[in-house]
């Protein structure tokens, strides 16, 4: 009786082990980027990120699901500290948006803070095309566009998010 509650035990134990193994990060996000990252599974801020990609994104979103957890680091990139612009604003569309993250027409998605993404020369966050989108206790701060810019799709949710000063004289979009 004895050896088969120890077994069952060892079953249960093995059965936890996988469970946790499988809710897992895929990607751990943190330092500089120097290219387009593209997450497709779920993935996190460890560290602050220092962006130096230039025309195009820093993070983007390339599979529906995914959420990216910002855990209280900071994104920073290229542009200006007090203006967010560096002369002027990058324009909206590919390939040349100097985007924070970038979510083009994927599904079910979810930015979480606490976090800070600043002083992006297009939008801090770019909901493009996109469904179901979650973006939710993040704080833009300084990007030459919006802080988050929502370019179609439909039933965004966007809650608990800051944004200060954002947008530009030319283009002033400002906050979400």
């Amino acid at each position: 009786m004895m050896r088969l509650k120890r077994v069952r035990w060892f079953i249960v134990f093995l059965g936890a082990l996988f469970l946790c193994a499988g809710s897992a990060r895929a990607v751990d996000i943190g330092g500089t980027i120097s290219s387009t990252l593209t997450i497709t599974e779920d993935s996190q801020l460890v560290d602050d990120v220092t962006c130096t990609v230039t025309d195009a994104p820093c993070i983007a979103i390339g599979a529906p699901h995914v959420t990216l957890e910002l855990n209280g680091f900071t994104m920073t990139g290229q542009a200006d500290a007090i203006t967010g612009c560096s002369g002027a604003s990058v324009p909206y569309f590919p390939p040349a948006a100097e985007d924070g993250i970038d979510v083009d027409g994927q599904t079910d998605v979810v930015i979480r803070g606490p976090g800070l993404i600043q002083q992006f020369r297009d939008a801090g966050i770019w909901l493009l095309n996109s469904r179901d989108v979650q973006v939710i206790g993040v704080t833009t701060s300084t990007n030459c566009s919006s802080g988050i810019l929502v370019g179609g799709g439909s039933g965004h949710n966007l809650f608990g998010n800051i944004s200060v000063r954002n947008g530009n004289s030319t283009a002033p979009c400002g906050g979400i």
